[in-house]
């Protein structure tokens, strides 16, 4: 039997288009020698899970580190101009108080279950965030716990730790493949991947549209 919800934060909650972001990339733009926006963010996630993977252990940096340095490699390759340190605030403006996703509130109040949000940023973001919302999960399980960002197994073993559930009594949903997806299956547990928009289909992991299409399977887990 299900007895919690893992779910991931960025992206999954947290609208990726927010205004902040949007901001971001356009000043990125306007400052470099990439002006297509798409191939921009492409170059910018390509960055940050470099810098992510090389960020564990004794070699750990924080989400504000990384994505510092995310912006400085990024920067170099397609010559910015920009200002770093002001992107920054952006950045942060943007874990800390960034829309959500209109599906949020009606599922943390439809799902029964308690909710762990398991997450790459720093848990004062978060909280923050979720406080500004009236939402309450029941649990906070960040990368600065695990000195380790997704697809660690530490950040979903911690989540299991703290929940006292095992595999079997979990599901994590999130909005990554390589992250949320293979993360929870290198620990047991079972993946749901949230396809927001049309994308690859993917055969091999339960795909849902929206936060609330997880309510009926939930559902049929309790029968």
């Amino acid at each position: 039997m299900i007895k919690a919800i893992f779910m991931d934060y960025t992206g999954t909650i947290l609208q990726e288009d927010s205004w902040e972001m949007k901001e971001v990339i356009r000043r990125v733009c306007d400052s470099s020698a990439v002006p297509d926006e798409d191939d921009l963010i492409a170059r910018f996630h390509t960055h940050l899970k470099d810098w992510e993977a090389k960020s564990v252990g004794d070699s750990y940096r924080d989400a504000d580190e990384v994505v510092t340095c995310t912006f400085q490699s990024l920067g170099e390759e397609i010559s910015m101009t920009e200002d770093i340190p002001d992107l920054m605030k952006l950045m942060r403006r943007f874990w800390g108080e960034g829309e959500f996703f209109p599906d949020v509130a009606p599922f943390f109040a439809l799902c029964g279950l308690p909710i762990y949000v398991i997450s790459n940023n720093g848990e004062g973001y978060v909280a923050r965030a979720m406080e500004k919302r009236g939402l309450e999960p029941a649990g906070l399980v960040c990368a600065d716990h695990v000195r380790a960002y997704k697809p660690s197994r530490d950040l979903f073993a911690r989540a299991l730790e703290v929940s006292g559930c095992s595999p079997a009594e979990v599901i994590h949903v999130g909005d990554s493949y390589d992250s949320d997806v293979m993360g929870a299956r290198s620990v047991g547990i079972r993946p749901i991947l949230l396809q927001r928009k049309d994308g690859p289909a993917r055969r091999d992991v339960t795909t849902i549209r929206a936060l609330t299409d997880l309510l009926p399977l939930l559902k049929e887990e309790r029968k």
